[in-house]
């Protein structure tokens, strides 16, 4: 690591006591690897197997399409406003103990969604959802990362984690359309039940309790908590607000500018609290910022192209779910079977450039949805293929360059970084492309029939909102290109 990248840290983790015995290999702490490997195999099932789930969800409930929006916002939202305080509280009450409360309250909340009837209920079900998801999936990184004393053991455990959900990833569209043809759709959700149990009973028997020289002394800053929340919260709300109430509302406006003094004031708070919820400084190292940026260009184009297909599949060219999710199928065969090539691509070209490169496939492939949906299958596979390939190496790099940006003490906070920059990223390319396809969309997306005008008027919201967010996700792989030159592209 350059010494660039390094901090002064005194009262971080490196008080960690050396008397607890450690896991050798991996077999040895399979049990903790199972628990640890079903949360973030939760996180990203949850992700893509709700998403083919949208336009029955749609008429079932009647929703329109904000609410339809916020269904899978709301979680993106909660998660990523909540990330860092639950990485904090973690880091001082301990990390395994807030684990399982975290995985409580998922299987509470995944169960409750047997109960639902109106779209309202959904939506607090999926905040609830994303409430569990922020007290866990960072952790799941940060107690891998603790498990092992030797490095390699320590990436191959994180390579293993990561594979688990991307399968789940790559899975989920299938497999949740082919349960919507035999099962309602509460069943997708449902299934969250038994990974939570997995996950659980894991990682309460394989993993032991942090000693207390593993976890911080400093007082939570509970003030830059709450407006790093409010600043993420109120940035996705405005635009929903814009077009449901109009710009002659004041509603929208007085969001627009509590999302700018909130962000103004968070940034204050941490330049000035003794114990700032989030070191700025960190995010300003070279690697840190760049692999952010690559991982928020890949989650806002992932995001916007997930949302986009499903309802141009099953909405406008009338899809049942089942086949719907058999043209999902290209995406689902590059991640699985592309693992094996991430080793040789980094190998070929380099951390660095594989980040770049790869965040850039991801864009590209928003791009030609954007630009060829509109005549045929042939360019939505494309644009799968695409985005499968880049996504399947900048979810390694960008976390690992994250990593490796930052003092070998200060990794807990770097894995809720990289969670918080794609959540938020997730949250704001849900919003943006729910927003424009609101705007241009008259009637109920949700319609059973659709008439020429509300079919072209969607195909001209798809393409406005691949456009806005395939610019906004090139920028952000700009920026990781400008910030990544001056660290050392090493292995």
């Amino acid at each position: 690591m350059s010494n660039q990248n390094e901090l002064p840290n005194p009262t971080d983790d490196s008080r960690v006591s050396p008397d607890r015995h450690r896991p050798q290999t991996l077999r040895a702490a399979a049990v903790a690897l199972a628990g640890l490997s079903a949360v973030f195999l939760f996180e990203m099932l949850d992700n893509s197997i709700l998403n083919v789930a949208l336009p029955t969800i749609g008429r079932e409930l009647d929703a329109s399409t904000t609410a339809l929006q916020w269904v899978t916002g709301a979680y993106a939202v909660v998660f990523g406003g909540l990330m860092l305080l639950f990485s904090a509280i973690a880091d001082r009450f301990g990390r395994r103990r807030v684990m399982l409360i975290g995985l409580s309250v998922l299987g509470l909340a995944s169960l409750a969604t047997a109960l639902v009837t109106t779209t309202e209920q959904l939506i607090a079900v999926r905040v609830a959802m994303g409430i569990a998801a922020a007290m866990t999936t960072p952790g799941s990184m940060a107690l891998a990362f603790r498990l092992f004393d030797d490095e390699n053991l320590r990436v191959r455990a994180i390579t293993l984690i990561s594979t688990v959900g991307l399968v789940g990833l790559a899975i989920g569209p299938t497999v949740g359309g082919f349960i919507l043809a035999v099962a309602p759709w509460q069943v997708l959700l449902l299934i969250n039940v038994p990974i939570a149990v997995l996950a659980f009973v894991g990682i309460r028997i394989g993993i032991a309790q942090d000693l207390p020289a593993e976890l911080h002394r400093d007082p939570l800053d509970i003030a830059g908590a709450l407006l790093g929340t409010a600043t993420i919260v109120l940035a996705i709300v405005a635009p929903t607000l814009f077009v449901g109430e109009g710009a002659g509302c004041w509603t929208p406006w007085a969001a627009t500018g509590g999302a700018v003094i909130a962000a103004i004031l968070f940034v204050v708070r941490e330049r000035m609290a003794r114990y700032p919820l989030l070191d700025l400084h960190l995010i300003a190292l070279p690697l840190v910022s760049s692999g952010l940026a690559y991982k928020a260009a890949s989650g806002l184009a992932i995001s916007g192209l997930s949302y986009m297909v499903t309802l141009q599949l099953q909405f406008a060219w009338g899809w049942p779910p089942a086949l719907a999710a058999i043209g999902m199928l290209p995406q689902v065969i590059v991640l699985l079977g592309g693992g094996r090539l991430v080793g040789p691509f980094v190998a070929r070209f380099g951390m660095n450039r594989a980040a770049w490169m790869s965040a850039a496939a991801v864009v590209l492939g928003l791009a030609v949805f954007a630009a060829g949906s509109r005549f045929g299958y042939v360019w939505v596979a494309l644009s799968l293929v695409l985005v499968a390939a880049g996504m399947r190496v900048v979810g390694v790099v960008a976390g690992t360059n994250v990593m490796r940006g930052l003092p070998k003490n200060r990794t807990t906070i770097g894995a809720a970084l990289v969670d918080t920059s794609s959540q938020v990223a997730t949250g704001v390319g849900i919003a943006v492309t729910g927003t424009i396809l609101a705007a241009l969309f008259t009637g109920t997306i949700s319609a059973p029939a659709w008439s020429a005008d509300q079919a072209a008027a969607f195909q001209t919201g798809v393409t406005v909102a691949g456009v806005t967010l395939t610019a906004a996700a090139a920028a952000l792989v700009l920026v990781g290109i400008a910030r990544s030159r001056p660290a050392r592209d090493v292995l």
